[in-house]
């Protein structure tokens, strides 16, 4: 099955190809059948690799497809890397992928963009594949700038709205800045080590000295790109604009893959990272900055998908925080829950917009349970499970980050639990605010309530059983497990895990589960106190706000800063530059050539008389000249 990987990502390319060249002379029903079904095959594939994988000894296995560039001493084969992260990765991307497309037929199915819609979705796919497929380093490159380009499609989908083109163009722009300084780290990898090929450059790694100043400078350009790819401050203000595309767009892209990508590279690169102290500093502050950062603004928010937005950028946070401290498992297990809770949520969400007729504001909800029985019940479960209730996914992979950056510093622990509790308030704030009281809108939006199709709660209830379930691939030896997914994905991370040793008590591990506990238990019973027992309501748009709540609510006024610092700067300048350079002097110069040349031949053409014994007279003198002058 393994020799099979080439197919994984050639079916989303060829549905994508399918899709976008004969779309429109398609049926819906075969759209979907195409778009769903090459993502389940791939999904089928990824399966078996990932079983055959468990079943060999071998857990490294490079599939060369062909020669792709060859100049002097640069060789760069197109080839595949099948390993323990790989294969987890293409399981998460095609299962989640295959659920999100399943419910798009149901959510786009009024949509006159139908066909595009799909044949965007398994675009991204294809280049999503590319990236966590790639041998080398150059192929994730591919892959990074083809997910950054079907983000920018597919947030702008609805095109004709200027606000959503606007939040397209915003992703690409933020999303570039991040890249220039991955494509400058990887030009440096070249130059440090003599290859891109991830094999070489980790083997060579081994032998540099801890702290050594080139792989400092490779780790920190590599992380500007994670920044900007994975939404982390300050390059993070894209991902809540994002949510101007369709909610799947948001579950797929936003939330379960694309935003993650960063922290694949720098779990790839593990070796570079844990040789690069100073940088591993870097990621863990800013991981958890970004996470408690996130975290606050989540609390004010009143649109049902940037409180989810805000929710994504504060677990990203967590999951670098994880990577900051030398838990690589434990931010490659974070990745896999969250992707699995929070494409719940968004599509959660997506079913309570669907059937608020677009409304997406929580303050206009409220006692949708009894309308949405399926949506609410999956909606708590996704909600138990990103706050880390016992026993709920996010349970074990949460706390196993949180111990490690206890044990790392208990700075940094203290801020990450303190986010945790933002997290616990603000998504069942969220939660209660919908799902709970009294319906508070319009008469004609309570008319049309209704649970969505089965194409849409099947892969929720997928989704909330993956949500309750997931974690056990993670139970830690303090509560008797094994740990399989730390067993599975020691390979690859065993170079840096001797380095980095992890020792924490029995009794430290517990006291530091029962803080957490205790900690979501008091941010939970605040959250009911104030949105059930006391029906407190968000302040409404236009209302007065105390200077915090307004701070927080207008997310620090960091869009307006970098409006009033950077865009507004730079715009004056071009204005600047546009009406002195451009208009006066480029304009200048080519309009003086012409002018210049018009007042010459206006007064060459004077000496066009058509006398001809002047024309004679002056052949005449020529020939003279031309002959005195040859003699001298």
């Amino acid at each position: 099955m393994i020799k099979l990987v080439w197919l994984v990502p050639l079916l989303p390319l060829i549905g994508f190809l399918i899709i976008g060249l004969f779309g429109k002379k398609l049926s819906k029903g075969l759209v979907s059948i195409i778009g769903c079904g090459s993502i389940l095959a791939a999904f089928a594939i990824s399966l078996g690799i990932f079983f055959e994988l468990i079943g060999q000894a071998e857990k490294s296995i490079t599939i060369d497809l062909f020669s792709w560039i060859s100049a002097g001493k640069l060789s760069i084969p197109f080839s595949f890397l099948i390993d323990p992260l790989s294969s987890l990765f293409l399981l998460i991307i095609t299962g989640i992928g295959f659920l999100i497309h399943l419910y798009s037929t149901g959510y786009m199915s009024h949509d006159e963009g139908f066909s595009r819609f799909f044949a965007y979705l398994n675009l991204f796919i294809f280049f999503m594949l590319l990236l966590v497929l790639g041998s080398n380093y150059l192929i994730m490159f591919v892959g990074w700038e083809g997910v950054g380009l079907c983000s920018y499609l597919l947030i702008g989908f609805w095109f004709k709205n200027t606000a959503y083109n606007n939040a397209a163009k915003k992703a690409f722009v933020m999303n570039r800045i991040g890249d220039l300084g991955f494509l400058l780290g990887i030009i440096l990898i070249y130059v440090t080590f003599g290859s891109i090929g991830y094999h070489d450059v980790f083997l060579i790694a081994k032998n540099f000295t801890s702290g050594n100043p080139a792989l400092t400078a490779i780790t920190l350009l590599l992380f500007v790109g994670a920044i900007g790819k994975s939404a982390q401050l300050p390059l993070y203000t894209w991902l809540p604009d994002a949510m101007a595309g369709p909610t799947p767009v948001s579950a797929l892209i936003h939330a379960a893959t694309m935003v993650t990508a960063g922290i694949y590279m720098i779990a790839r690169s593990n070796i570079l990272f844990t040789l690069a102290p100073l940088s591993m500093e870097i990621v863990a502050i800013v991981g958890v900055c970004t996470a408690l950062f996130a975290a606050t603004i989540g609390l004010a928010q009143n649109d049902i998908k940037k409180v989810l937005a805000y929710s994504t950028v504060s677990q990203l946070g967590f999951m670098f925080l994880a990577l900051g401290v030398g838990a690589y498992t434990g931010a490659v297990f974070h990745v896999m829950t969250h992707a699995f809770f929070k494409a719940l949520l968004f599509l959660g969400a997506g079913s309570v917009i669907h059937a608020m007729s677009g409304a997406q504001d929580i303050r206009e909800m409220g006692g949708l349970k009894k309308y949405l029985p399926i949506t609410q019940i999956t909606f708590l479960l996704g909600t138990l499970a990103i706050v880390g209730f016992p026993g709920f996914s996010g349970f074990f992979s949460k706390d196993e980050i949180l111990a490690n950056a206890f044990e790392h510093n208990k700075l940094l622990w203290f801020f990450g639990i303190l986010a945790a509790a933002m997290t616990t308030f603000y998504m069942f704030r969220l939660y209660f605010l919908t799902f709970t009281g009294n319906f508070r809108g319009t008469k004609h939006q309570l008319d049309h309530l209704h649970e969505s199709p089965k194409s849409m709660t099947i892969p929720l209830m997928v989704l909330a059983g993956l949500s309750v379930v997931g974690g056990l691939v993670g139970i830690p030896a303090v509560l008797g497990g094994t740990h399989f997914l730390e067993e599975f994905l020691k390979p690859v991370f065993e170079d840096s895990s001797f380095r980095l040793i992890h020792h924490l008590s029995h009794e430290t591990e517990y006291i530091l589960m029962g803080v957490a506990v205790a900690v979501m238990a008091i941010a939970l019973y605040y959250a009911h106190k104030i949105y059930v027992k006391n029906k407190t309501l968000p302040v409404a748009e236009g209302e007065e706000l105390q200077p915090l709540h307004k701070l927080v609510y207008k997310k620090y006024f960091v869009d307006e800063l970098y409006d009033n610092m950077i865009t507004q700067p730079l715009n004056f300048i071009s204005n600047a530059l546009h009406k002195v350079v451009d208009n006066q002097l480029v304009d200048g110069i080519v309009n003086g050539i012409g002018t210049s040349v018009n007042w010459t031949s206006s007064k060459i053409r004077l000496v066009q008389t058509g006398n001809i014994g002047f024309y004679i007279f002056v052949m005449v003198i020529s020939i003279v000249l031309i002959l005195f002058t040859s003699m001298m």
